[in-house]
């Protein structure tokens, strides 16, 4: 009964023709207020009342699909009612076997994944403008893993359909950062990205993005780009925040628009966009995944991770692209055996483990009753004192290495025909078009040139940060022998950051507005495996996640 009247309270306030036109920007990933930028984002967020563009002025949505016109033509309206059974909502272990059975095949996912991205993702009532391009060669490359035979049992993420945020090379499509200035930036595939074709998954496309990963403009809303146009939440468009600045990669994964996608994060990129769209998202210990061919904020702190409908998914995912890369001076090996993912069902437990729990945290009812569902697991709840929690010369790490790290990513991973090869280039660029490629301007690029700090400053800043951002869990830590912290969506994403620790968020329910939130569990590094058997655990006990209702078309 509570989910029928849930149900119908969705079906109320969220339909796709609401065309509400405000929309409140609370999960800031980059914790940058005007007044404060060291403030976490959950104390002082902005208010968007009108978006300035809302489709992109870039994609031509008949050139996009030209492509597919031919492929497509047979695949009918009966024939995706069919297959959504089989595919909507279910995890990469049911699909690979509804495959074996013969119920599905590979040509028919991906041609599912492009027919759904066409039906709802742009130009209609329902569009979420989360897709920025499409992989011409997807379906052929379906047909190609639907005719190989195997001697050993291939990993689960072959054939799989995955989306990249559009700042993640890929070899198949332009990588744009959602800039119009890279929009014809054809490049090598990154490392992540020729981990995961090495294990035969299938790149479908890139996402929509806040545009340079939501370190360009400062007044804008999340989710925003010049190529891409303006994503929405599909639970509740023009009205809930998507979060960013992976946003369209967490809107396609909660649209079922892919298997799975990749995001990144400097600071919350990942846990912003995943728990406000109610997906599974983890942000990596730093190094655990290449960073190379990706395009940077910081040297410091990025990190791509997976993102996904559910928690067995995003350590397939995972697994999939892990693999040392001596190119990335921080990337490790963590020597880990592949298939690590087989031993979560049986180990996944919270049975006497000890989680930090925040007081003022405690006034939302929804983190309330996840404490109320970790203690029924039998984990052991503590208080913790906080310290500080501000972020003294953040902005100024992001300045400082984005300055040095865009221009390495330009001249060493971009193609030739990229003229830009600076901050200031990349300004000035802008500015003689500024109506249609920065229509919210371009503050924090100018705060970047703007910054006079040197390479000894930054090594100062990145030191002092770190130490405050271990010490922020490190010692609470030590005096309650805890195995970790359980937060809300990004709210402590900065100090997780700066002290390079690893944390996944998951669904935990949705506010009495519709609002999805995601409850975050925070470990110290390389405590991946173990933060996923957490989430497992807590997945398997609530299944907190619904998918948005007019998305949904029930399945029969």
């Amino acid at each position: 009964m509570f989910k029928f009247i849930c149900s119908c309270i969705f079906l109320v306030i969220f339909s796709c023709k609401n065309e509400h036109n405000t929309i409140k920007n609370s999960q800031f990933e980059l914790e940058i207020a005007d007044k404060n930028p060291t403030v976490l984002s959950e104390e002082l967020p902005k208010d968007f009342r009108e978006f300035k563009e809302l489709d992109s002025k870039y994609i031509n949505v008949t050139k996009l699909w030209s492509s597919f016109y031919s492929d497509l033509e047979g695949f009918t309206d009966s024939e995706y009612e069919i297959l959504k059974p089989f595919i909507i909502e279910q995890d990469i272990s049911a699909i690979q076997q509804n495959i074996a059975r013969g119920d599905l095949s590979y040509e028919l996912l991906t041609k599912f994944y492009l027919y759904r991205i066409r039906k709802y993702d742009r130009e209609n009532e329902c569009s979420l403008n989360s897709v920025i391009s499409l992989n011409k060669n997807a379906i052929e490359l379906a047909r190609i893993a639907d005719k190989t035979r195997f001697i050993d049992v291939p990993h689960p993420i072959f054939g799989m359909p995955i989306l990249l945020k559009d700042n993640i090379n890929s070899s198949d499509m332009p990588t744009t950062a959602g800039a119009e200035v890279l929009k014809d930036n054809l490049t090598d595939d990154a490392f992540v990205v020729q981990q995961l074709k090495k294990q035969g998954a299938i790149i479908l496309g890139k996402t929509n993005l806040s545009e340079w990963a939501y370190f360009f403009c400062g007044d804008c809303p999340s989710g925003y780009s010049a190529i891409g146009g303006q994503t929405l939440n599909p639970y509740g468009r023009r009205i809930f925040d998507t979060g960013g600045s992976s946003s369209g990669s967490a809107v396609a994964v909660a649209a079922n628009f892919c298997v799975a996608a990749v995001g990144s994060e400097t600071s919350g990129s990942i846990l912003s966009p995943s728990s406000q769209n109610s997906v599974v998202g983890l942000k990596p210990t730093i190094g655990l995944l290449s960073r190379s061919g990706i395009i940077p904020i910081s040297s410091t702190l990025d990190t791509a991770g997976p993102m996904t409908k559910n928690v067995m998914d995003n350590a397939i995912v995972l697994d999939a692209m892990l693999g040392e890369d001596l190119t990335d001076n921080k990337s490790l090996d963590a020597l880990w055996l592949n298939g690590f993912y087989e031993e979560i069902r049986q180990s996944s437990t919270l049975h006497g483990k000890r989680f930090g729990v925040f007081e003022r945290l405690m006034e939302d009812s929804l983190y309330n009753q996840a404490i109320e569902d970790v203690k029924k697991l039998g984990a052991q709840i503590i208080k913790v004192k906080e310290q500080s929690r501000k972020l003294p010369n953040f902005i100024n790490l992001l300045n400082l290495d984005m300055r040095k790290d865009l221009p390495n990513y330009l001249n060493n991973y971009a193609t030739s025909l990229i003229e830009v090869k600076s901050v200031t280039d990349i300004i000035n660029y802008n500015s003689k078009d500024s109506l249609n490629v920065m229509p919210y301007g371009q503050r924090l690029f100018r705060g970047i040139v703007e910054d006079d700090g040197d390479a000894q400053y930054l090594k100062a800043i990145k030191d002092s940060l770190k130490i405050i951002g271990k010490s922020y869990f490190d010692i609470p830590s030590k005096v309650n022998l805890l195995d970790g912290f359980l937060s809300i969506n990004n709210y402590h994403a900065g100090l997780a950051a700066v002290a390079e620790y690893p944390a996944i968020t998951i669904p935990m329910g949705y506010s009495k507005k519709g609002e999805p939130k995601g409850l975050t569990i925070i470990g110290k590094p390389l405590s991946e495996k173990q933060l996923i058997n957490y989430a497992y655990a807590y997945e398997q006990l609530t299944h907190k996640r619904s998918v948005p209702l007019n998305y949904h078309e029930i399945v029969k």
